[in-house]
């Protein structure tokens, strides 16, 4: 049987930045309060609808939108039915996540103690060589990373210069775990 041929566009489009990152929430009010209040994220946006415009569905929701400092968005949809998006059960709690950068060590030391000042458990400070972070759940079940960057643009740099092959070595080993039956030992960030 012939595949079609694809004819791509000599060159990508060029992909600026993050507009927003949307998940759903239990509850508009609830998540306003953790963003807002807790995060410091003003809500600048409520979009209120019982259509939803891409499929044409009913479905009445409010999609909420907090602005970052760099003017990209987390947006939230609340569906009125106060259920969460649930968890993926194939992959750990730790794996899907959201990063948001802050400007330093203090920074993230200052959210550390805020957010436990709130009752909100938090994991961390870890160092992860290039980053330190810490994470914490936000009230939908979203686990939300705050990090900092701690290397230089020199160590990003040979970081960069190195990716491929590094990529290219896991793809190896992944197939030789594979193949001997092998799962991945679980790693914890």
């Amino acid at each position: 049987m012939n595949q079609p041929t694809i004819r791509l566009s000599p060159h990508p489009v060029a992909v600026r930045g993050l507009h927003h990152f949307a998940w759903r929430c239990r509850d508009s009010e609830e998540t306003r309060h953790f963003y807002e209040d807790l995060l410091g994220l003003p809500l600048v946006h409520v979009i209120k609808s019982d259509h939803v415009p891409s499929t044409g569905e009913y479905c009445p929701y409010v999609h909420i939108f907090f602005e970052m400092a760099d003017g990209s968005f987390i947006a939230f949809f609340d569906l009125g039915d106060d259920i969460s998006a649930l968890p993926s059960p194939n992959t750990p709690a730790w794996v899907n996540h959201l990063a948001l950068r802050v400007d330093s060590v203090a920074d993230l030391s200052a959210a550390k103690a805020r957010l436990e000042a709130a009752g909100v458990e938090v994991l961390g400070v870890t160092d992860h060589h290039i980053i330190e972070s810490i994470y914490f759940f936000d009230p939908n079940g979203l686990r939300l990373e705050l990090t900092t960057p701690t290397a230089s643009d020199a160590e990003m740099q040979a970081h960069a210069a190195c990716a491929h092959a590094d990529l290219d070595e896991w793809t190896r080993r992944k197939a030789q775990l594979r193949q001997s039956g092998q799962k991945g030992v679980p790693a914890h960030a």
